[in-house]
């Protein structure tokens, strides 16, 4: 059981799931938990509040795992705080049994259920997490260009082999969506929750509405419609995409046009279908 995001209460069926960005896919294998956000790399920009989640990392990784999609596994996801709890395959069943007996949302209570079934995980010894020194160097530079050009240099250096691949897809991914992504994270950090969702809402809306660049529509067909990992961004390079372009997808609303978030105690959603105004929709035909 994964609690993503350790300040809110996002509870997914970890062992049984491919985290992808915010989505939960289910796994073929029904066997590993594996987590990326490799948005960026088709033109559009980490989202659903994981600009803050990510942002939140320790050092520079949110800056790492956003701009290449770098995959974690299980044990990475609670090694990094992504996740609260590991608890493997063969006990899950038993887990999600005497989490229905509780009957009941009490916090602790569900906390130590989980408890009686997590165990205790590290990542093995060639996980990217053990290379945060190199990744905090790297990712820490001002432009995503001088990003790349550190990597660069990190990966002539002997025992980094693991850098190629990263830094291979890195050049691949939308000039446009890595620096909408990078300042994102960094913006993430400085902000509340809300804000970064109203950010990212923002985000969102003009990306789709393809008012720099197209390249999330190019990214779709390149990797999920044609499939020939061909795209043809545009612009075409990182030194194309210009900071005042770069503004444009930043610059808010009006109010009334903006994400609105109720941060009232009284307007949150239990969470029940029954209690929900949608338990009241007919079937018509």
């Amino acid at each position: 059981m994964l609690s993503i995001g350790g300040s809110g209460p996002w509870n997914f069926n970890g062992w049984r799931c491919i985290f992808n960005g915010p989505n939960e896919v289910l796994s073929s294998h029904r066997k590993n938990c594996v987590f990326a956000t490799p948005e960026a790399s088709i033109g559009f920009h980490t989202d659903c509040g994981f600009s803050y989640i990510l942002s939140h990392l320790p050092g520079h990784l949110g800056e790492f795992f956003a701009l290449t999609g770098a995959r974690l596994n299980g044990k990475e996801l609670v090694a990094a705080g992504l996740a609260t709890h590991f608890v493997p395959l063969e006990k899950l069943s038993d887990l999600e049994k005497r989490l229905i007996s509780l009957n009941s949302g009490d916090e602790n209570a569900v906390k130590a259920a989980i408890e009686e079934f997590a165990v205790e995980v590290q990542p093995d010894e060639e996980s990217v997490l053990n290379k945060q020194s190199i990744i905090d160097e790297c990712f820490s530079k001002d432009t995503v260009a001088e990003i790349i050009k550190s990597f660069e240099v990190e990966a002539t250096k002997e025992g980094n082999g693991w850098i190629s691949p990263v830094l291979k897809g890195l050049k691949r991914s939308s000039p446009t969506g890595l620096r909408i992504t990078l300042r994102s994270i960094r913006e993430g950090r400085k902000q509340t929750l809300p804000e970064s969702l109203k950010k990212e809402f923002r985000l969102t809306i003009n990306i789709l509405r393809a008012i720099i660049s197209a390249d999330v529509y190019e990214g779709i067909r390149a990797l999920t419609i044609d499939k020939d990992n061909a795209p043809k961004w545009n612009p075409p390079s990182l030194d194309h995409v210009g900071d005042e372009k770069i503004d444009q997808v930043f610059q808010p609303f009006e109010e009334d046009l903006e994400l609105q978030i109720p941060e009232k105690e009284e307007h949150r959603w239990d969470g029940k279908y029954e209690n929900s105004p949608y338990a009241s929709f007919k079937v018509t035909d």
